[in-house]
C-alpha cells in the first residue's frame, strides 16, 4: 500500500510540476485547444456546424488518409479557407505538390493566418498548425519544403474550403 501511495503521489507531483501539457498532448490533446480564439463555440455547437469528419480533424486533431482529398490535386487559382470558421489561411500561389498525399504549401497566406503549437501525439515533438481565428487543427509544418521558406505546411484537405479566384 505504501508503494502505491508513494507512486501515486510522485505521479501527481510530477503532473503538478507542469508535465501535464506534454502528457495531455501525448494522449491526443492539443495545446491549441487551451487557448482563447476570436471564433469560439461550444463542443455541441461545433458538432452542429461541422461534418463528423471535419469535427474529427479540426476539433480533435485528427488526420485524413493520405491521397484522399481532392484538394491535393487542386490546380486552380484561389484561396484556401479554414473549414471551421472561414479564415483565409493559404493561397494557391504558395501551393506545391509535395508528393505526400496532402495539400502542401510553402507558406501561409499571411503571418497572422495560422498559429503553431508543439504536438507530442506520436511520441516526439512536431509543429502542429492551427487556424489563428478558431484554433482548428489544420495539419503540421515541417522543415523539408521548397525555398524560399524551406517549410512544408502539410494540411488536411478536410480542414480547408477552396474558393476559386
Amino acid at each position: 500500500m505504501t508503494k502505491l501511495t508513494t507512486n501515486r503521489r510522485s505521479a501527481l507531483a510530477w503532473l503538478g510540476a507542469g508535465a501535464s501539457v506534454p502528457v495531455l498532448a501525448a494522449c491526443g490533446g492539443s495545446e491549441a485547444r487551451a487557448q482563447s480564439y476570436p471564433v469560439s463555440y461550444s463542443e455541441a455547437e461545433w458538432r452542429q456546424r461541422l461534418s463528423a469528419q471535419e469535427f474529427r480533424i479540426l476539433r480533435q486533431a485528427g488526420t485524413e488518409r493520405a491521397f484522399s482529398s481532392p484538394l491535393d490535386d487542386e490546380k486552380r487559382r484561389g484561396t484556401y479557407h479554414c473549414a471551421g470558421c472561414g479564415n483565409r489561411v493559404f493561397s494557391s500561389a504558395h501551393k506545391y505538390d509535395s508528393g505526400t498525399g496532402w495539400p502542401s504549401f510553402w507558406r501561409a497566406i499571411d503571418d497572422g493566418a495560422v498559429g503553431y503549437t508543439t504536438d507530442y501525439k506520436i511520441g516526439y515533438p512536431r509543429t502542429e498548425e492551427h487556424c489563428a481565428d478558431c484554433g482548428g487543427h489544420l495539419g503540421h509544418r515541417f522543415n523539408d519544403g521548397p525555398q524560399p521558406t524551406g517549410h512544408r505546411h502539410c494540411i488536411n484537405g478536410v480542414a480547408l474550403d477552396f474558393r476559386p479566384a
